[in-house]
């Protein structure tokens, strides 16, 4: 438990908190991290929802996923670090919302590559910025794959609302030839943080 106030009533009170999930040991919670229900609390004041913020490792050793979720800025833990440095073949990513590690598990769920996925949403950004300039700072999140040719369905807000786009395969497809090209382009060892910046530092 873990002490909380509601963004609606300001009262204060007691949240279920969990410092690690394991899919494995409780299947059920795969979904419900998902959908985001995990992290939502309603107050037993008023009723209001609200999102619960807070560090937890998410571990799918079926599919060989960490995902350290830290808000802030803090770093993953030294000991948890060295704990998995000789892991092979597992990716591990360090998150600073909920919304970043929900679409982790929704990328590496749908046998993708979140590397290759920022360089699609950064070609994306400038191909919408053509009609909008405001789109080249949207905030795009993989949602899904859709349709016989797997396009990539993004959601992002603009303008006050939630747009969606789509993305032809061959997108993605391109991006993971440009990076293939592009050796220096990786991952820094250990729990690496793959956002807009990551990618942002090589293409300007």
């Amino acid at each position: 438990m873990a002490p909380a106030s509601c963004n609606h009533c300001q009262q204060k009170t007691e949240i279920p908190v969990r410092q690690s999930i394991n899919t494995a040991l409780d299947p059920e919670v795969k979904a419900r991290v998902k959908d985001g229900s995990l992290f939502v609390w309603e107050c037993p004041y008023c009723g209001h929802r609200n999102l619960a913020v807070y560090q937890t490792l998410y571990h799918d050793p079926d599919n060989r996923l960490m995902v350290w979720l830290l808000p802030g800025e803090q770093q993953a833990p030294r000991a948890v670090e060295e704990a998995v440095k000789d892991l092979e073949g597992y990716t591990l990513r360090l998150v600073r919302n909920v919304g970043d590690l929900v679409e982790k598990v929704n990328i590496h769920d749908a046998g993708l590559e979140d590397t290759v996925l920022e360089m699609c949403k950064w070609v994306t950004r400038r191909e919408l910025s053509a009609k909008n300039p405001a789109a080249m700072d949207a905030s795009l999140k993989f949602v899904r794959l859709e349709g016989a040719d797997n396009e990539l369905v993004m959601a992002f807000p603009l303008d006050g609302q939630m747009q969606v786009v789509n993305v032809g395969f061959n997108v993605y497809e391109d991006a993971r030839g440009i990076l293939s090209r592009h050796p220096a382009i990786r991952p820094a060892p250990g729990f690496a943080q793959i956002d807009p910046a990551w990618i942002d530092q090589f293409f300007r």
